[in-house]
């Protein structure tokens, strides 16, 4: 069995919010390396470890995923239902990180197994503090689940 790394996966295609959550990561002290993919395709590659993300060394499957929602080339929930059919990875916890406060997209998600669901702060100091509790919780708190290597 599998229990990841530490690292962090974050999908998300605005550089300017992926540089603000990097920044916000950083004000945490938290320690996780965060590893960032711009769009869906990318994501999935980046599970499989195929292409440009073969080196396990340098991109090592995360402990969990921030998943923005809307993305390019696939969704982030297209991502998610795609997650969720992978034997083996299937279980990897994915948190929403996104913009969108639509019902639509909240009850999707829940309804294709996200594991939690976080809408960006608009402030920098209220990003900070949703990073902090996402960090206590979701790398100190939480157990992590089993995944099969040989899967990915």
């Amino acid at each position: 069995m599998y229990t990841g790394s530490s690292t962090i996966l974050l999908v998300d295609d605005n550089n300017n919010e992926v540089f603000l959550i990097e920044r916000a990561f950083r004000k945490a002290n938290i320690a996780n390396q965060l590893k960032v993919v711009g769009d869906g395709e990318a994501a999935i590659h980046y599970l499989l470890g195929k292409g440009d993300y073969s080196d396990r060394h340098v991109y090592p499957f995360p402990m969990l995923m921030l998943l923005d929602l809307k993305l390019p080339r696939k969704s982030g929930l297209e991502v998610l239902e795609w997650l969720r059919q992978q034997p083996g990875i299937k279980r990897l916890p994915v948190i929403a990180l996104t913009s969108s406060k639509q019902s639509a997209d909240i009850n999707r998600a829940y309804e294709l197994g996200i594991n939690s669901y976080l809408v960006k702060p608009i402030t920098f100091d209220r990003l900070v503090e949703v990073i902090q509790a996402f960090d206590n919780y979701w790398t100190t708190i939480s157990e992590r689940p089993d995944l099969q290597e040989s899967d990915f």
